[in-house]
């Protein structure tokens, strides 16, 4: 299972394993040198602090680690997989098809068969699926054939990347910038959209992102 504490165990692991403090990890990745540090990775009120994507992209890129190993990392420690980092497949769907009628249940979660699938590392329990991005809207995040893996039933707070579906159908990858009882608030990751504001009755579901392969 995903948590704050494994994806930042991991990025401490991985920067033991090539000899380097977090600090170290950080300046090889071309970032600034606190970007991991622990005073980073909780808020002045307490709120967790996640790593970007993108953060993590570079020190994978700086350490040559591929995303599989990070995963092993974060479900699975230092050692390796250990059961609960085993791989197995998950439904991967075009942003189209999610927007398309029947094809979700209550929870956001697909339903049927005949999905396409990738591997991914997630714990038994874990219930995830993957989109595929198509065209530039979540530009500077994510590109045309990214694959980002989404979790329905994880818990969603201010500043998480999130996929919302609309009840009209419309899917979208935004960052929840407020949710209250009567309205959600979404920021486009691209500048060139403009942010959406909804009444939450017109919302189907919304998934946390979790991860994100470029």
């Amino acid at each position: 299972m995903f948590s704050h504490d494994r994806i930042w165990a991991a990025i401490d692991a991985l920067a033991e394993r090539h000899s380097l403090s977090v600090s170290g990890l950080a300046k090889r990745a071309g970032l600034d040198p606190t970007t991991f540090n622990k005073s980073k990775r909780y808020a002045v009120d307490g709120r967790a602090r996640w790593p970007s994507t993108e953060s993590l992209a570079k020190i994978m890129e700086a350490t040559g680690a591929s995303l599989d190993e990070f995963m092993t990392l974060v479900v699975g420690g230092k050692g390796g997989r250990a059961g609960v980092g085993a791989m197995r497949s998950v439904p991967l769907l075009g942003f189209a098809q999610a927007g398309a009628g029947g094809f979700f249940d209550d929870g956001g979660f697909p339903v049927g068969q005949g999905w396409d699938v990738v591997e991914f590392p997630v714990g038994s329990g874990e219930a995830v699926y993957a989109l595929e991005v198509s065209g530039d809207s979540m530009l500077p995040l994510y590109r045309d054939g990214d694959t980002i893996i989404v979790a329905p039933g994880a818990p969603v707070r201010r500043g998480d990347r999130v996929v919302v579906r609309t009840k009209e159908g419309e899917v979208m990858a935004k960052i929840l910038a407020r949710q209250t009882p009567r309205t959600i608030e979404l920021q486009s990751m691209n500048p060139e959209h403009v942010n959406r504001t909804f009444d939450a009755v017109h919302i189907d579901w919304i998934a946390r992102i979790l991860w994100a392969s470029q």
